[in-house]
């Protein structure tokens, strides 16, 4: 159990982590670009997702890269901004990025699948196992061309890649990570076996 008085000390650092991380991840990037773009509400194309995939679908492939980086950019924003105040704040605000991608409450808690954020974290505290990730997604969508079976194959290797580097706390982080993203990915799993999930470049 924490030490008392440090916890008095150290918890408005954490709640301030969060709390920054999650308004961080809460910028839905991808709608306010297709916007800008003038393609509308994306919550009104293919899956309704605000995602990478989705935005693909507008038939604009700048626009899906703008909106990956972005994604990405806020979870390792979030890390890296909150480390000049310790490895724990760290964790704390890319969680709450992470939460805030998936939960934004500027669209009533209805955000992303939390891919590309859950990349820009992992880039922020271990770009090789970032790099693993990445191989392993494109590996995986080649092959099957399915983006939602590539996250998800690439998302499960992450601890494992972590524990290998002994990064054993970090794999925590990641183990409830994927655990949350895979959960929101449950429709795309029913597709996945029903054979009905939409591939790579189709709506």
């Amino acid at each position: 159990m924490p030490d008392p008085i440090s916890w008095t000390l150290v918890w408005p650092y954490y709640l301030v982590a969060l709390v920054f991380g999650y308004l961080l991840g809460s910028i839905p990037f991808g709608l306010v670009l297709t916007r800008l773009a003038g393609k509308g509400d994306i919550r009104e194309i293919g899956s309704g997702n605000i995602g990478t995939t989705n935005v693909l679908r507008t038939g604009n492939k700048w626009l899906a890269a703008a909106t990956l980086l972005g994604d990405m950019m806020k979870g390792c924003f979030a890390v890296l901004i909150a480390a000049e105040w310790g490895p724990e704040t760290a964790v704390i605000a890319g969680f709450g990025a992470f939460l805030g991608h998936l939960f934004p409450v500027w669209l009533k808690f209805r955000g992303g699948k939390g891919v590309a954020t859950f990349l820009g974290i992992l880039l922020a505290f271990h770009w090789v196992t970032a790099l693993v990730f990445a191989m392993i997604w494109i590996g995986t969508a080649a092959i099957t061309r399915f983006s939602s079976l590539s996250a998800l194959i690439a998302s499960l290797a992450v601890p494992f890649v972590l524990v290998v580097f002994d990064e054993w706390k970090l794999a925590e982080l990641f183990v409830v990570l994927t655990i949350i993203l895979w959960l929101k990915h449950a429709e795309n799993i029913r597709r996945l076996i029903a054979g009905t999930e939409s591939k790579i470049g189709r709506s």
